[in-house]
């Protein structure tokens, strides 16, 4: 072990100016080394059978006496058999180690998505979930390591627009559990999540329920179909041809826009919508009606373009094409308010069943019990209850 040199004070360390290896004494192999203008500490020490120099960090920033007491606890690692470390390389692993596990709510949003985003059906979902997040969360959240997200970061995201906007603050809500939730797995958090709503929220914040309008989809009342469905059929031009297309079978606006002449059997009368253009993510077969089929005879096929109703340059037609047709016709609805209608009807003036006309708009059973026993898809029975339908909305209009 080196011998311990004279111990030096405070102002005789001070007063130390030529460049080279300085011993100050009071811990074994302690120097002040002076080079270039830099004056900072070494520690010469023997591990096993080599010497090596440790840094032990600036002078005066590091102060004689700190300098001892960091020598002193490398010595007795010595002397209990461990291998020392120097307290800049201690410094670095640190950095590194917390760099590794402290993540901020941006970084972690956005490996979220990269992840999860290849399960969702198109790129206006995730795009979603970036707009809403980079318009109310990121502002507050997004530099913040998410270890240190708690209820008041998420109260700064929500309470501002939780009675004003309450479905959008409401998804907002559950994104911001679902990345954190991420995160915890990922080992970036722990602890509880604390944008879950029940048992959490809900009690520092009024239930959707109290303070949401619900704003159906505007529809046309079921008496006026048919005059509306006469002067639809003067239109001309593939968007009203689409919008009268949807009527017939009920469908949505994007399950009519993306439909395809080979998802369509003319022998058998039936549309096949596959999974990955539903909502509920499982295949729909529609029952043609005679006079959907008809549309689809008359209509023109491109020969570039498997799509039934192709838009000006053989893409798909916007969701805007066909309520522009509907407000050139002064209505004061939208499309997907068709589908309210064809409830309605189905209700009012049929015994049809009410499953079976939920079936018919690919609605996800609430019920999982009724869903587990309902096997098939009821297609010839829904065929009849489309085809009623159909007649009703093709009658001739009786308005003067």
């Amino acid at each position: 072990m080196p011998k311990v040199a004279k111990q030096l004070s405070d102002r005789a360390v001070a007063a130390i100016k030529t460049e080279g290896r300085h011993a100050v004494g009071g811990v074994a192999g302690l120097h002040l080394r002076i080079s270039a203008g830099y004056r900072g500490w070494i520690l010469r020490v023997t591990v096993g059978d080599q010497r090596k120099d440790m840094g032990l960090g600036a002078y005066p920033a590091v102060s004689l006496q700190q300098a001892r007491d960091k020598a002193r606890r490398i010595h007795d690692d010595l002397r209990n058999g461990q291998v020392p470390i120097s307290p800049k390389v201690q410094q670095r692993t640190l950095i590194a180690s917390k760099a590794a596990t402290e993540k901020s709510f941006r970084w972690c949003t956005e490996e979220y998505l990269k992840t999860k985003s290849s399960e969702w059906k198109n790129a206006k979902h995730r795009q979603q979930w970036e707009n809403t997040l980079d318009a109310y969360a990121m502002p507050h959240l997004g530099l913040v390591s998410v270890s240190a997200i708690d209820l008041p970061h998420i109260l700064a995201c929500l309470e501002p627009i939780w009675n004003t906007k309450n479905e959008t603050a409401s998804r907002l809500r559950g994104r911001i559990e679902s990345v954190l939730d991420w995160a915890t797995v990922r080992k970036y958090r722990s602890g509880e999540n604390p944008a879950r709503w029940k048992g959490h929220l809900d009690k520092v914040l009024a239930a959707p329920g109290k303070i949401q309008k619900v704003e159906h989809h505007r529809a046309i009342p079921v008496d006026n179909m048919p005059s509306f469905m006469q002067g639809l059929r003067t239109r001309a031009g593939i968007a009203a041809r689409a919008l009268e297309f949807l009527i017939h079978t009920a469908a949505r606006s994007g399950e009519v826009r993306g439909a395809l002449w080979s998802e369509i059997d003319f022998d058998k009368a039936i549309w096949t919508i596959p999974a990955a253009r539903m909502k509920a993510g499982a295949e729909h077969r529609v029952p043609l009606t005679e006079a959907a089929l008809k549309l689809l005879v008359e209509m023109p096929r491109i020969e570039s373009s498997n799509l039934i109703f192709p838009g000006t340059k053989g893409q798909q037609l916007s969701d805007m094409t066909m309520t522009a047709v509907m407000r050139r016709m002064k209505a004061t609805a939208v499309p997907h308010g068709f589908r309210s209608t064809f409830r309605d009807w189905a209700g009012e003036k049929t015994n049809f069943p009410r499953e079976l006309a939920e079936h018919a708009l690919a609605h996800t059973l609430e019920s999982k019990v009724e869903a587990a026993y309902r096997r098939g898809d009821a297609l010839e029975k829904r065929r009849q209850m489309m085809q009623e339908w159909s007649n009703f909305i093709s009658a001739p209009s009786h308005t003067p």
